[in-house]
């Protein structure tokens, strides 16, 4: 494994040597020095939202998984890490899982779909949540618990029936990334579309059905609603102007509002946006073309500047606004094309390069990013990301953002896989399990990248001693060599 360029954060063992570094680096990123007794954290809050009352700031947030069935049903580790996210203590779980609206949409063939199929085994996967939820935190702790199913379109990015096989659709001809499809990149039809939100609508209404509270219309990562976002150049109703790049999300939006009444709705979304990045000859991540003139991202990135690359976010918002959409989830950036920007790590993933910055500046750009929004939008509920890679740092930031409110929630997705009970901890005021604390690794990624199913194959036990576990440190000590 490659030794990153940048110090450890474990390293950082006090508040005063975490912010000399962060000083020296003239990286913003504010944080509480010491936390709040058990009982009187900032992150202990309920809030209340249409008459829903979310029982405290932590949120589970949704990850892909590679451990499904073959026809879109959970398998016993899927429901596993269910279990887990319902044992962590967090109150709000958006959508723990990206679950497909249709099979050919999903990112790998074991993914989960939504469908009159496989709506049971959904159900019965929420229902373990909450089961799990009660049984270690007691009877009736799960009233104030609120679950959501995020739904998707893995567009350029799906392989749906085959993991070495790429099945990309996309929302428009990229001059970029269509290059590293050497099978073509079909676009899909305004008709396609059309079909494909009455997909949408029909996912959502079941996932109602079956008893989630929310849903969310997934909008980031490079996945085909994120992509649809920066489709100037695609012609008819669905490109050009942001009015008709936002029409399948306004038209998903009144869909579900006529067919779903009493459904609510989130969008997760990458709210800003960079050009794409490849390996660099140093191994380091590099642009891949230069931001100048580049019209082929929602809300650009340039010279970091946030506040005027979420200009374009700040339209969306203020749409999602009048369609009386209350709950937003802030990310950025797609795993794919950029992902030091999107999921801020120490080492790479096997298809992926060393970090060109410290982490921590992506870290903050996040953070700032949630922050800039929440104060322009006060009205909406937003769930702020990119917290792992903070490690032992994470609750103090957190604690800081939302007792400030810079932001509504903390939301937690890779470290829920290392140590799923960590949001307990903080609000019970136990000290972190620093062996469990995720370093990012990027195995999590890496596996799936490989086939293997989806774990932390470092540090859960369980997946140290997966037979996958085998074939990764075998590949892992091949790459090295």
């Amino acid at each position: 494994m490659t030794e990153p360029r940048f110090p450890k954060v474990a390293a950082l063992k006090t508040a005063a040597a975490f912010r000399a570094h962060l000083g020296a680096q003239g990286i913003a990123l504010p944080f509480d020095d010491t936390l709040a007794a058990a009982g009187e954290s900032p992150l202990a809050q309920s809030i209340t939202v249409n008459g829903a009352r979310v029982g405290n700031r932590f949120c589970v947030l949704p990850m892909e998984g590679w451990d499904g069935t073959d026809d879109g049903r959970p398998s016993e580790l899927t429901t596993r890490r269910w279990r887990n996210f319902g044992r962590s203590g967090a109150k709000l779980i958006w959508g723990g899982e990206a679950v497909a609206v249709c099979p050919e949409g999903r990112a790998n063939p074991n993914q989960l779909v939504l469908n009159e199929g496989t709506k049971s085994a959904l159900a019965d996967l929420r229902q373990a949540l909450v089961a799990q939820h009660e049984e270690t935190f007691g009877a009736g702790s799960a009233d104030d618990l609120y679950i959501g199913l995020q739904l998707t379109h893995s567009g350029r990015y799906a392989r749906p029936f085959s993991k070495t096989r790429p099945e990309p659709k996309a929302a428009y001809a990229h001059p970029v990334l269509d290059a590293r499809f050497p099978g073509g990149v079909p676009v899909l039809s305004d008709a396609d579309l059309d079909r494909l939100a009455e997909q949408f609508v029909g996912a959502a209404c079941l996932a109602r059905d079956i008893g989630f509270q929310f849903v969310d219309v997934k909008h980031c990562h490079g996945y085909l609603l994120h992509e649809l976002l920066s489709a100037r150049a695609r012609s008819g109703k669905y490109g050009g102007t942001l009015e008709h790049r936002a029409r399948f999300l306004r038209d998903v939006t009144a869909g579900i509002r006529a067919e779903a009444p009493g459904l609510e709705i989130g969008v997760r979304l990458s709210v800003f946006d960079s050009v794409p990045f490849r390996k660099g000859t140093t191994g380091r991540g590099e642009p891949e073309v230069q931001p100048r003139g580049y019209t082929h991202a929602f809300g650009l990135l340039e010279d970091d500047d946030v506040g005027g690359a979420l200009d374009e976010s700040r339209a969306l918002l203020r749409m999602l606004e009048a369609m009386n959409v209350r709950w937003l989830c802030t990310t950025a950036g797609s795993p794919y094309y950029c992902p030091h920007l999107q999921r801020p790590a120490a080492f790479p993933p096997s298809d992926g390069y060393e970090p060109p910055e410290d982490p921590l500046r992506g870290v903050a750009r996040q953070v700032e990013a949630t922050a800039i929004l929440k104060a322009e939008f006060p009205g909406l509920v937003i769930v702020g990301s990119g917290y792992t890679y903070l490690q032992e740092w994470l609750p103090h930031v957190a604690q800081f953002n939302v007792r400030e409110g810079r932001a509504d929630f903390v939301g937690l997705g890779r470290a829920m896989l290392s140590y799923p009970e960590l949001p307990a901890d903080v609000l019970a005021g136990r000290p972190l399990k620093r062996k469990s604390v995720c370093r990012t690794f990027s195995d999590c990624t890496t596996g799936p990248r490989l086939g293997l199913v989806s774990g932390c194959y470092p540090l859960d036990p369980f997946y140290v001693a997966h037979p996958d576990a085998v074939r990764l440190r075998a590949f892992k000590a091949e790459a090295e060599t």
